[in-house]
């Protein structure tokens, strides 16, 4: 499994503390839906978009949820690599009913258990002479009613929606779809263009992850300070607790050195004051 998974890989991190508040703003919105179907696309290749849907299903199949993550990227989708599991069969070959062994498999058969508690992929499978085509066939509703019968969540992967418009059939049929953008990357004009062609079709749009925003480590440590601290283990969590007591101890011990200096030159002063007075009487008595 890839380190991509960093919500798998390390849990408790800054990083997975993004994705579980990004899960619980999803929830937000489909508040007033059973939500059960998410779409993940983005405007063009490199923003992230994969990696954004991937540790997002994690984070889901962490709460409890069984989730099931299709690769509807049928040109070049990298989700089997990502979570190492076998490419084929997959979408293509389950909206096509053809496998390498040319024989017809029922859906188990396109459907991979991943390392994570959980969550299942289903690959793009062979690359099809026509992928749009597919998506809009009864068939690929029909896997869609068939999965939401299985699990509690369906997320798909989608298509960049600059380039081909596979993401924008997909929006019509799922509950909700959220797009990926990149900082510095994205273009506005590119971005408002897919918002509008998914509400065109009739697509619930719920929101915009702005990913790949950069952030100097020391403000990324304060932000997650709650978050980085729960990471360190009890003994390093103990070494520091006996380092700020020794600390403790040793201002305590100079606070005591100085004082009982101060008493002493104090101690001295008062002894010379008393000889000088002891001197001047001495001397009237003397006159």
């Amino acid at each position: 499994m890839k380190r991509e998974l960093v919500t798998h890989l390390v849990p408790k991190s800054p990083v997975s503390e993004a994705f579980r508040t990004l899960r619980t703003n999803i929830q937000f919105m489909n508040s007033n839906i059973r939500l059960k179907t998410l779409l993940v696309t983005s405007t063009m290749p490199g923003e992230g978009k994969s990696w954004v849907t991937s540790n997002l299903a994690v984070t889901f199949a962490q709460a409890g949820k069984k989730v099931v993550l299709i690769d509807a990227d049928m040109r070049k989708g990298r989700l089997y690599s990502i979570f190492k599991v076998q490419p084929r069969p997959g979408l293509s070959n389950y909206l096509s009913k053809y496998s390498d062994e040319q024989e017809y498999l029922n859906l188990n058969d396109y459907i991979f258990p991943t390392e994570v508690d959980n969550l299942f992929l289903m690959p793009a499978g062979n690359i099809p002479p026509n992928p749009s085509e597919l998506l809009v066939t009864m068939q690929m509703k029909n896997l869609i009613e068939e999965l939401k019968r299985k699990v509690d969540l369906i997320i798909i992967d989608g298509t960049p929606c600059k380039l081909v418009t596979d993401s924008i059939i997909l929006s019509r049929i799922v509950d909700s779809t959220i797009i990926v953008s990149s900082h510095n990357e994205t273009r506005k004009d590119d971005l408002e263009r897919v918002v509008r062609d998914i509400k065109n079709v009739g697509g619930r749009l719920i929101g915009v992850v702005y990913n790949k925003i950069p952030i100097t480590s020391s403000k990324y440590n304060k932000t997650y300070y709650y978050s980085s601290t729960a990471m360190k283990p009890q003994t390093e969590q103990e070494a520091e607790r006996k380092k700020i007591q020794e600390r403790t101890k040793n201002i305590m011990k100079q606070n005591n050195s100085n004082k009982n200096s101060s008493e002493k030159s104090k101690g001295k002063r008062r002894d010379v004051d008393d000889w000088r007075q002891i001197l001047n009487d001495e001397k009237k008595d003397n006159m």
